[in-house]
């Protein structure tokens, strides 16, 4: 009851690999412990959905088995269609009056049978200060119950324990507070560009008031490079890296790639006009990019020509201290797609 709250490991089960960190704190902040990344088999998991369970925890199995990692605790997330996040206004009610009705509140905003899915919420105004107007803003989480089934049973498979099933855009928010603190009054747009996904999470000073998946990734600009250069899969997704193949050059792929970041971009755009019709606002001051994704070729570049805002590189390293002298591998690198992972390892076993 009095001890310390017990450390978890931040597992980010993506469709390309499973990345996994472990933090410890170090006098203000933290620092990594062990951090590892094991490839998932092609289609083992689709849109989000685990599709062979069993490749997706051998190879969860062989990332805890390389690295040292000593909690057997895991904290895992979701994102995509199982989710649902959603800001709802209610008539201002207390804590425990919201408890009692939220399930029969968030039956109007939730397109699943409300018995299907585990709720969780937030409140994000009580509506109890002198401009309120007699009603309360609640951020409502809905996850589907058999989605949230599959991911921690291929974590039990693997051996370990989930004790936490956290979403990919709130673990993004806990990375950003701890390495770059939040800001009263910016509105800061984290963009995590994933292999199959990629998660918005708009952030208004400390309170994430918009998110949304948009399930195009990675593998579309690889699936783009195969077909009109006639490549395999792996080969395509070398040459979007950046490594030549036999029958391709980088130069012939640019294009290619070029041409899928602006439908990408397309749905970006979406996402932002439907924000600003909502939240009333156009402002936004930073957009800060993670994902293997984000790293296709002026993928950053065209995303700050077309939304004239800054856009950087999001470090979950910032401030996380790193020892290349106990960690194999190179942290910059890590750093791209670290992001979720670190977030989530952030979380302690019993808090809410």
């Amino acid at each position: 009851m009095f001890g310390k709250p017990k450390a978890v490991v931040g597992l980010d089960i993506g469709s390309s690999a499973v990345k996994a960190v472990e933090l410890k704190p170090a006098g203000k902040g933290y620092r990594v412990v062990a951090c590892g990344s094991e490839p998932v088999p092609q289609d083992a998991i689709v849109d989000g959905a685990i599709i062979d369970a069993t490749a997706v925890s051998n190879a969860i199995r062989r990332l805890f088995a390389g690295q040292a990692f000593k909690p057997k605790e895991v904290c895992a997330s979701l994102s995509g269609n199982a989710v649902i996040v959603k800001k709802i206004t209610l008539p201002v009610m207390t804590e425990a009056e919201l408890d009692e009705s939220i399930y029969w509140e968030a039956e109007q905003y939730i397109p699943f049978d409300i018995q299907d899915v585990n709720l969780d919420y937030e409140i994000l105004d009580p509506g109890t200060g002198p401009d309120s107007r007699g009603s309360m803003d609640v951020l409502l989480v809905a996850a589907k119950k058999d989605k949230i089934g599959d991911y921690t049973s291929v974590i039990v498979q693997a051996g370990r324990t989930p004790v936490i099933v956290d979403v990919d855009a709130f673990a993004l928010q806990n990375a950003l507070e701890v390495n770059y603190g939040l800001e009263p009054g910016r509105v800061v747009v984290l963009l995590n560009a994933g292999a199959s996904a990629i998660n918005i999470n708009i952030i208004q000073g400390t309170q994430s008031v918009f998110t949304r998946d948009i399930s195009m990734g990675g593998n579309a600009y690889t699936e783009a490079v195969q077909k009109e250069l006639d490549l395999t899969f792996e080969s395509a997704e070398q040459l979007k890296k950046g490594t030549p193949v036999d029958g391709a050059t980088y130069e012939e792929a640019q294009p290619i790639l070029h041409a899928v970041t602006e439908n990408v971009l397309l749905e970006i755009q979406k996402t932002f006009d439907f924000f600003k019709a909502t939240a009333g606002s156009d402002q936004i001051d930073r957009i800060m990019l993670s994902g293997g994704a984000s790293r296709v070729d002026r993928f950053r570049e065209m995303l700050q020509e077309r939304f004239n805002a800054p856009v950087e590189d999001f470090d979950p390293f910032r401030t996380v201290t790193w020892d290349p002298r106990k960690l194999s591998g190179n942290p910059a690198e890590t750093a791209a797609t670290a992001a979720v992972a670190v977030g989530l390892a952030l979380r302690r076993v019993g808090e809410k």
